[in-house]
């Protein structure tokens, strides 16, 4: 049970660092939301949940024995651990910028023509970052997870997901009732313990890489 908690609550830390970074699901969902209300941020992450889901799917009965080698967790192991310390620290580096960023777009932004959900899913597939985080980080979640079995993937999709959910939630409610999301200055803390969070966590991952060489 403490390993499925700790699955649960490191992706949703590695989520919700994600999910924070200006990108195209940020302004699809402050754009449809000005549209259509707070409802239209659940629906892009319903958008974007569903096209993880199947990939996630595809991942385990398609690679599911071919991610049990343990040359294939090691080498998951180290490249996802050497993104993770990366990302943390870009992260770090970056927070002052992201946050101006953040709230530029939270101002003003273009409306696509689509539905929220459809919304969804394509600003995820337009996303370069989407297929770098489950070629890597995902990949080697999923390897990791599959010790535990099927509860093991559960825990860790669901607080990916959760974490999506609670921030473009966040975000929807922010710009629904005309307030600004978050003030720069805490957006900013919060990256920076998200970095931290990040290179923990790749230390982590390398460490896991290290013990299926043994």
């Amino acid at each position: 049970m403490n390993m499925l908690l700790f699955l649960f609550w490191s992706s949703f830390v590695i989520g919700l660092s994600g999910a924070m970074m200006p990108g195209p699901v940020l302004t699809a969902t402050v754009s449809e939301v000005m549209k259509r209300g707070f409802i239209a941020g659940p629906l892009i992450v319903l958008g974007h949940g569903l096209l993880e889901v199947g990939l996630l799917a595809l991942l385990v009965t398609g690679l599911g024995d071919w991610l049990m080698l343990p040359i294939t967790r090691a080498m998951l192991g180290y490249v996802g651990g050497a993104l993770l310390l990366a990302m943390g620290l870009h992260m770090i580096l970056t927070a002052r910028r992201a946050a101006a960023e953040a709230q530029a777009k939270t101002e003003s932004a273009p409306m696509p023509l689509h539905g929220p959900v459809l919304a969804g899913v394509l600003t995820t597939l337009s996303n370069p970052y989407f297929y770098v985080w489950w070629g890597t980080i995902g990949m080697g979640y999923a390897a990791i997870s599959l010790e535990h079995g099927r509860s093991g993937l559960v825990a860790f999709y669901s607080g990916h997901i959760v974490s999506d959910l609670a921030w473009y939630s966040l975000v929807a409610f922010g710009v629904a009732s005309g307030r600004r999301v978050c003030p720069p200055r805490v957006y900013k803390t919060i990256l920076h313990l998200c970095g931290l969070a990040l290179i923990a966590l790749g230390v982590w991952f390398i460490r896991f890489g290290m013990v299926q060489e043994l």
